[in-house]
This record gives structure tokens, C-alpha cells and sequence, in this order.
């Protein structure tokens, strides 16, 4: 059996939900930071700041963990990333998220990085990587950790912060002049728990589930009935994973099609489809596509 750490906070809700759907629902319990799920294969769930997930990954407290790829690279953990689950806090399904330089929108004279002067200070969360970053560039600076509202924090003459799309940061007044990092939710496990045949196995089918869902977000089944002799123009403009399944129908001279499209795709394609004969044409919502 394997034990499980998933983030509180920004990410936590759209990672119950991803869990949810996964059919492994997580299930709170009068003790709020340590919920269940009624699965076999699962001993023990714990629900953490995503900050820490690394590290008690890396030490072996947990089997699995859900944290961003930030906090691997700022605790700089030794763990296995064995999938890549990209979500956000705002969104089921988004880009990645940045670890960005910014200074004061109206400060002259700093147009990128290699321009910030030295002893500058600079506040974040990310001391270790922000260090890093500035040590590369050969900048000594002064590192003032912030324990939240980076963006606030004006008397600092930079800030290194996570962003999605940067609009927080300049509705106070800060310019981003580097992204330093980029960053998305992340699967990962411990060392040993990997090399163990026995968790391994349990933890690629958590795994699968879980990529499963998140490879059906956005999709859907098309189903269409098409006669034979406007199969080839309908198959034609039909966007597929690999190629539509196509099955003849008995005795009909018509063929059942199926596709997979994207959801957003599909109000386009379906008066498409109809006009170029298909009939009997079905949406069918996707839980889960796995590979």
C-alpha cells in the first residue's frame, strides 16, 4: 500500500477534483488534514503546503506527492517526476505558470536581468532559487524572504514571483523583466518507493487514472452514421488521436464512425459533418483517455 501527499491551498481544489474524477475521491474526515480514499492500494492521504511536499517526498514520509515543479527546484529534492498534471489553481487544464523577475514598472535604466545593480534588494518566496539565479549572473544581491503578498512588498527594488499571467503584478506597479523558471504541477515519488516492485506497480496505476483524466479534459466522442458514398469526404475533415474507427453497418450501405475531438472544435465541426452527410450524429463526454 502507498501513501499519498496532496497540497493545500491554491492547488488543493482543482487536485480533489482531479482525484474525483479519477474515481479515487478523497474523502474528509473529521480530522481535516488527513482525509481517505476508499482504495486498496492507498494506506494513508495527508494534505500538506505544497512547499513541504518535496522534501517529505525526498525523506521518504510519503510514497507520492502532488507539488509544483517550484518547490522541487527550490528545496532542489531528489525525487522521481513520473508525470506531468497540468492544472492550476484557476483552471482544470493551463499552461504553466512562471517564476518571474520584476521591478518597479517606473524604475529606469532596467530593461533584463543582467541590469539590476548589485546589493539590490529583492523579495520572494524562493530565496534558493532567487540566489541561484543571481549568483549565475554574477550580481550580489540581498535576499529578503517573503512569507506571502510579494507582490505588496514595493519598498524592495525587485521581486522574484509566481505568476500565470503577470496581471496581479502590474495592477501593483511591477514590470517583469525575466522569467526564470517555468513551472506546472507535478507527480512524484520517492526513490526507494520507486525501486520497490511491489509499490511501483500501485503507483503507475494511480498514475494512469490520473493521466487518464486529465488527457480526456477538453475532449469528446464524436459518433456519426455516414453512407458509403460520402465516407471518404466526412473521414476527410475529421481531426482524430490516430484515425476514426470506422465499422460497417449491417445490410445498410452506411458506416459508424467515431472520433475523438476537442471540445472546443466541435460546434464548428458538427454543422460541418451534417452538411457533408452525416446523419445520427452523437457528443459523448469523456471521463478518462488512457494511452
Amino acid at each position: 500500500m502507498i501513501t499519498i501527499a496532496i497540497p493545500k491551498g491554491s492547488l488543493e481544489a482543482q487536485t480533489l477534483l482531479l482525484f474525483k474524477q479519477a474515481d479515487l475521491e478523497i474523502k474528509v474526515t473529521d480530522r481535516e488534514y488527513s482525509p481517505r480514499i476508499d482504495d486498496s492500494r492507498i494506506e494513508r492521504v495527508k494534505i500538506l503546503r505544497p512547499q513541504e511536499i518535496p522534501e517529505y517526498i525526498e525523506k521518504g514520509y510519503f510514497d507520492v506527492g502532488i507539488t509544483g515543479r517550484d518547490w522541487i527546484a527550490e528545496r532542489d529534492a531528489d525525487v522521481v517526476e513520473i508525470a506531468d498534471l497540468t492544472y492550476s489553481k484557476m483552471a482544470e487544464k493551463e499552461g504553466s505558470v512562471k517564476i518571474v523577475l520584476a521591478v518597479q514598472a517606473e524604475r529606469p535604466g532596467i530593461k533584463e536581468a543582467k541590469d539590476v545593480p548589485p546589493q539590490s534588494k529583492i523579495s520572494t518566496e524562493y530565496p534558493n532559487l532567487t540566489k541561484s539565479f543571481f549568483d549565475n549572473l554574477g550580481i550580489p544581491v540581498q535576499i529578503f524572504f517573503s512569507y506571502g503578498a510579494t507582490e505588496a512588498k514595493d519598498m524592495m527594488d525587485g521581486i522574484v514571483e509566481l505568476t500565470e499571467t503577470g496581471e496581479t503584478l502590474r495592477k501593483n506597479n511591477w514590470r517583469i523583466i525575466h522569467t526564470i523558471l517555468k513551472s506546472s504541477t507535478k507527480l512524484i515519488v520517492n526513490k526507494d518507493s520507486w525501486a520497490d516492485a511491489k509499490k511501483r506497480r500501485e503507483i503507475e496505476e494511480i498514475r494512469t487514472l490520473l493521466s487518464g483524466v486529465i488527457e480526456a479534459r477538453g475532449k469528446i466522442l464524436l459518433s456519426m452514421n455516414v453512407a458509403k458514398a460520402k465516407l471518404k469526404e466526412v473521414v476527410s475533415v475529421l481531426p482524430a488521436m490516430k484515425r476514426p474507427t470506422i465499422s460497417e453497418l449491417y445490410e445498410q450501405g452506411y458506416y459508424a464512425v467515431e472520433t475523438v475531438v476537442s471540445k472546443r472544435d466541435v460546434n464548428i465541426l458538427i454543422p460541418m459533418l451534417k452538411s457533408m452527410g452525416a446523419e445520427d450524429i452523437i457528443e459523448i463526454d469523456i471521463t478518462k483517455i488512457v494511452r
